[in-house]
C-alpha cells in the first residue's frame, strides 16, 4: 500500500496513472472491475465448495494426495481472500455487497484495558467559542489484542533455622515436582504436552519456539520430559481404560501412525485404536470417556487383547478384525450406517448415478429421524424408531436386493449393496435399542487429533513413542469430550498426582476435576 498526501491508495489503483476523461468509458471501466471482484467472489466459493467435500474424505481414505490438495485449496483460497483484502481499500457504503461472516462480540470474561482519546485536554473551553464543555456521551470501539506469552522462575526458598539451645535444624520438606530434579513446573510441563498432542507442535518446531524467547531447551530435553509425564500420566490413563470397558456400549475404530523402523531408518505402518464411551446422546448421565491404545500392527488379536474382559455392544465399522471379539460371544456387533453411506456419496458425486442419489435418500432420511431424538431417552428413541425408521428400514432393505439383481457384480453400486446387506443384522440393532446410535461418529470424531498430529509429526520415533501417545491421547480427549480446558487439567493433575495416592488415583479422573476460573493475565506494559 502507498500512501499520498495522508491518503492511503491501494497498489491495484496505482497502476491505473491514466483514467479516461469521458463518462462512458469510465462506466464501461468500473463495470469491468466490478465483474472481476464478482467472478473472484465466485472463484473462492466454488473453491470453499471443493475444499468442503474433500474434508468429508478426508478421514474417510488414507489418502497423502488428498491432504495435499487440500493444503493446495487451503492456500488459494487464503492467497484470493488476501488479495481481496489488500484491494478493497477503506471500505465505502456503495461496495459491492457481498456475504461477510457475523463478528461475534469479544468475550466478556476478557480483561479490559481502557484507552481515552480526550479531543481537548481536561478542563480546556471550547476552542471554538471558548465556552464551558459538558460530558456529552462517549463512542467505545473494542480492539482485540495479545500480550506474548511470558515465562517465569519460581524460586522454592527453604529458610534453614537452627536453636540456639540444642543446636536443633528446622528446614521445610522441598516441595515435590512432577519430574524430581526437574526443571519444569507443572504449567510449562501441561503445556508441552497439550502443544504437542493437542496443537500438534513437534517437539523441534516447540524448542525453536522458546528459543525465539531467550529459553535454551533442545529437542532431547524436551523428549525427556514428554516420557517422564507419560510414565506419570499411564495409571490415570489404565484407569479411563477401565471405565470405558465397564460401558454396556463401546464405539471403537483406528487410524495408521506411521513408525521409524528401527535400523534401517525406513517407517512401518501403527495403528492407534480409540475405544469410545458417550452415552450422552440417549440423555444417560455417565461421563463420556475415550480410551486410545497402539499397537505395531492391525492383527485382529489387538482388540480382542484390548477388549479382553469386555461384555457389551461394540458399534465399529465393517473391519474383520472385529470378528474374533464377536465370535466370543461377550461382544455383539453394531454396525455403521455413515460407512454404508459413503460409497454411495463417492459414486453418486463421481457422476450421473439415478441409483446411487436414491440409495443416499434413502439413508437420509434416517439420518433426519436421528436429529430429531438425539438427547433424549432410550425408551422414547426406541418407540420412534420402531415406529418410523422401521418401516423405511424393511423397504430399503427390499430395494437393495430388487436392486443388486440387476447390477453386475463387480460394479461399485453392487459392492456397496452387498456391504450393507451382509451386515443388515448389526445395521439395524439400533431400531430396537436406544442405546446405539446409527453411526460410529463419536470414534471417529476422537481419532481426527490423530490424524492432524499425524500430517504434522510424520512418523513417531518407535513404539515407545506410540504407546506415551496412547495415554496422553486419552487424558487430552476425554477432558475436552468433558468440557475442560485440556492443558488446564493436564496442569491440575501433573501439580497432584506425584503424591497422590494410587489407589484413590479415580478422583483425577477428568469429570471429577474442577477448575478455577483462569486469573486475567496482566496488562501492564
Amino acid at each position: 500500500m502507498a500512501s499520498r498526501g495522508g491518503t492511503r491508495y491501494n497498489a491495484g489503483v496505482d497502476e491505473l496513472t491514466e483514467l479516461p476523461d469521458d463518462v462512458a468509458s469510465l462506466r464501461q471501466l468500473v463495470a469491468t472491475m466490478r465483474q472481476a471482484l464478482v467472478n473472484r467472489d465466485l472463484e473462492i466459493e466454488h473453491l470453499k465448495l471443493m475444499l468442503a467435500k474433500l474434508r468429508r474424505a478426508q478421514y474417510g481414505r488414507s489418502s497423502e494426495q488428498l491432504d495435499e490438495r487440500i493444503e493446495q485449496l487451503e492456500l488459494s483460497i487464503e492467497e484470493l481472500e488476501a488479495t481481496r483484502a489488500q484491494a478493497s481499500g477503506p471500505a465505502h457504503s456503495d461496495e459491492i455487497t457481498r456475504a461477510k461472516p457475523v463478528r461475534r462480540p469479544l468475550p466478556a470474561t476478557l480483561p479490559r484495558e481502557s484507552v481515552t482519546h480526550a479531543p481537548v485536554p481536561a478542563d480546556s473551553p471550547c476552542p471554538h467559542c471558548g465556552g464551558k464543555l459538558r460530558y456529552l456521551g462517549e463512542d467505545v470501539t473494542e480492539v482485540l489484542e495479545r500480550i506474548p506469552e511470558q515465562f517465569k522462575v519460581i524460586r522454592h526458598v527453604r529458610p534453614k533455622l537452627s536453636c540456639a539451645t540444642c543446636a536443633q535444624i528446622l528446614q521445610a520438606r522441598a516441595p515435590s515436582r512432577p519430574i524430581e530434579r526437574g526443571i519444569a513446573g507443572p504449567g510449562f510441563l501441561a503445556h508441552v504436552l497439550v502443544s504437542k498432542f493437542c496443537d500438534h507442535q513437534p517437539l523441534y518446531r516447540q524448542s525453536q519456539i522458546y528459543a525465539r524467547e531467550g529459553i535454551d531447551l533442545d529437542r532431547s530435553t524436551l523428549a525427556g520430559m514428554v516420557g517422564r509425564c507419560a510414565a506419570l500420566l499411564t495409571p490415570l490413563a489404565e484407569g479411563l481404560g477401565e471405565y470405558v470397558r465397564s460401558a454396556a456400549k463401546i464405539h471403537a475404530d483406528d487410524t495408521p501412525i506411521p513408525v521409524l523402523s528401527p535400523g534401517n531408518g525406513k517407517t512401518k505402518t501403527g495403528r492407534l485404536w480409540t475405544y469410545v464411551r458417550d452415552d450422552r446422546p440417549w440423555a444417560d448421565p455417565a461421563p463420556p470417556a475415550v480410551w486410545f491404545r497402539y499397537s505395531p500392527d492391525r492383527k485382529g488379536e489387538r482388540p480382542l487383547e484390548h477388549l479382553r474382559d469386555y461384555h457389551g455392544l461394540l458399534q465399529a465399522d465393517g473391519y474383520a478384525g472385529f470378528n474374533r471379539l464377536y465370535e466370543t460371544g461377550r461382544v455383539t456387533e453394531v454396525a455403521c450406517w455413515a460407512h454404508v453411506r459413503r460409497p454411495f456419496y463417492d459414486i453418486a458425486a463421481a457422476g450421473d448415478s439415478p441409483i446411487a442419489r436414491e440409495a443416499l435418500e434413502r439413508i437420509q432420511v434416517l439420518f433426519a429421524i436421528e436429529a430429531e431424538v438425539r438427547g433424549r431417552g432410550a425408551d422414547e428413541r426406541r418407540l420412534v424408531r420402531q415406529a418410523r425408521a422401521g418401516p423405511i428400514l424393511e423397504d430399503l432393505q427390499r430395494w437393495f436386493q430388487s436392486t443388486l439383481s440387476q447390477l453386475s457384480r463387480k460394479s461399485p453400486l453392487a459392492i456397496a449393496m452387498r456391504y450393507a446387506l451382509t451386515r443388515w443384522t448389526a445395521l439395524t440393532r439400533y431400531r430396537d435399542d436406544g442405546r446405539l446410535e446409527l453411526e460410529n461418529n463419536a470414534a471417529e470424531r476422537a481419532l481426527r487429533a490423530v490424524a492432524l498430529g499425524r500430517k504434522n509429526f510424520l512418523f513417531l520415533g518407535a513404539d515407545s513413542g506410540g504407546e506415551r501417545a496412547e495415554a496422553i491421547y486419552s487424558l487430552i480427549g476425554t477432558a475436552k469430550l468433558n468440557e475442560l480446558d485440556p492443558e488446564g487439567y493436564l496442569r491440575y493433575v501433573l501439580e497432584r498426582i506425584a503424591d497422590h495416592p494410587i489407589n484413590r488415583i479415580e478422583e483425577l479422573l477428568p469429570w471429577n476435576v474442577v477448575l478455577a476460573a483462569p486469573a486475567a493475565p496482566s496488562l501492564a506494559a
